[in-house]
């Protein structure tokens, strides 16, 4: 098991590093209310901002709907996604969104998305994290001026060597002093990395001496696959790719389902991911983790020169992810018809208007005249209210 995951804290208080940082973080979400800034965590790579935003959630009774830049640079797409979300509380429990790389939207792939997502920035129902590597492009002040920024930086060394000790420790292997230090150096305040180096040299690999050992993100290691020129190459991007595999898989599958792609192709590349995913259940179920192995083997597969997949990230599942798409489309009709008649906005509708009147038909205290095609969506909000 890679020790990225099976060392990652399970709590905010186990996370190193950034401790004023996530004093900050933890003192906007206790206080949070409906109309508060969202919140802007900006710091390099592998500092622990997604941790940070998954183990809040956790903590705190949220359900994470997670994103990055490739989702929200379209207008249209963004809004599809969002929108409902906000003006929908009840159909997730306690819904929190988290936009990863927010830096990364701009550009000529930006089709209106910077706009739509300030839009929705500006009046938050829910609470809204934002994480970003770096801030200081001109196109980064918009989104800086409706939000509340926490920076985090690079954990110092003698931070970094505590805690490669203690999970050397744990895991009963040495390192050379000379190792050490010199992954401690070339992980430059990146805990993910700094596991990875250091399994990878126990494992074999010679961090002192392999130039092409650099661990890769999700994004830029999927992308990097399926553009790879060679079958080599892609292997050897599956590589670099050093993730937890459930996460590996995921990314591959969100990835394939959402590409412009004919059926025929999409049936081959699932049927690839299927024997992937039996791979790490036999895994999880045996705890055989020498089979790990092949997994990589398996996703090579899915290797091809004229496949043209581009890496998308849904951390729901596709089934429920399409309904919270088209209930919150329905729902936010409703909503705009109420804002109307009673002379609102729509997200005062959402709000504080459609609860009590979803209660009241529960109730049988009002009845609505509305289209067969509403009423299933209505119905379904109903029941989950208690």
């Amino acid at each position: 098991m890679m020790w990225s995951e099976k060392h990652r804290p399970k709590k905010i208080i186990d996370m190193v590093g950034n401790e004023e940082s996530r004093k900050s973080f933890i003192e906007w979400l206790t206080k949070w209310k409906i109309g508060v800034k969202p919140i802007l965590l900006v710091g390099p790579p592998g500092i622990g901002k997604t941790t940070l935003a998954h183990l809040a959630a956790k903590e705190f009774g949220y359900d994470l709907i997670g994103m990055n830049a490739s989702d929200v640079r379209n207008k249209s797409n963004t809004e599809e996604l969002l929108s409902p979300l906000l003006g929908n509380t009840s159909l997730l429990g306690k819904p929190m969104i988290f936009v990863d790389e927010v830096d990364g939207i701009h550009g000529r792939s930006d089709f209106g998305g910077v706009e739509a997502l300030l839009k929705i920035l500006k009046e938050p129902t829910i609470p809204i994290i934002l994480a970003a590597n770096s801030d200081d492009s001109d196109k980064m002040k918009n989104i800086k001026k409706t939000a509340k920024t926490v920076y985090l930086k690079p954990v110092p060394p003698r931070l970094l060597q505590l805690y490669l000790n203690k999970v050397l420790k744990e895991e009963g292997a040495k390192l050379s002093p000379g190792t050490t230090i010199k992954i401690i150096m070339d992980c430059k305040g990146d805990i993910r990395s700094l596991l990875n180096m250091a399994q990878a040299n126990l494992g074999g690999f010679d961090v002192m001496t392999e130039k092409s050992f650099e661990a890769l993100d999700v994004e830029s290691g999927i992308n990097a696959f399926f553009k790879a020129k060679t079958p080599q190459e892609a292997q050897s991007v599956l590589y670099s790719l050093r993730i937890d595999p459930r996460e590996k898989i995921n990314a591959f599958y969100s990835s394939i389902i959402t590409s412009n792609l004919s059926n025929n192709e999409v049936i081959q590349l699932l049927q690839i991911i299927s024997e992937a995913d039996m791979l790490y259940g036999k895994i999880m179920k045996t705890q055989e983790w020498r089979l790990l192995r092949y997994l990589d083997n398996i996703l090579l597969k899915l290797y091809s020169p004229e496949t043209s997949v581009q890496y998308s990230q849904y951390n729901l599942s596709w089934p429920l992810l399409n309904k919270i798409r088209w209930d919150g489309k329905i729902i936010k009709s409703i909503g705009k018809l109420l804002a109307q008649r009673f002379h609102v906005s729509s997200s005062t509708i959402a709000t504080h208007y459609l609860p009590y009147i979803l209660l009241c038909i529960k109730n049988k205290k009002l009845e609505l005249e509305i289209n067969e095609e509403y009423r299933e969506v209505i119905q379904k909000e109903i029941e989950l209210i208690k």
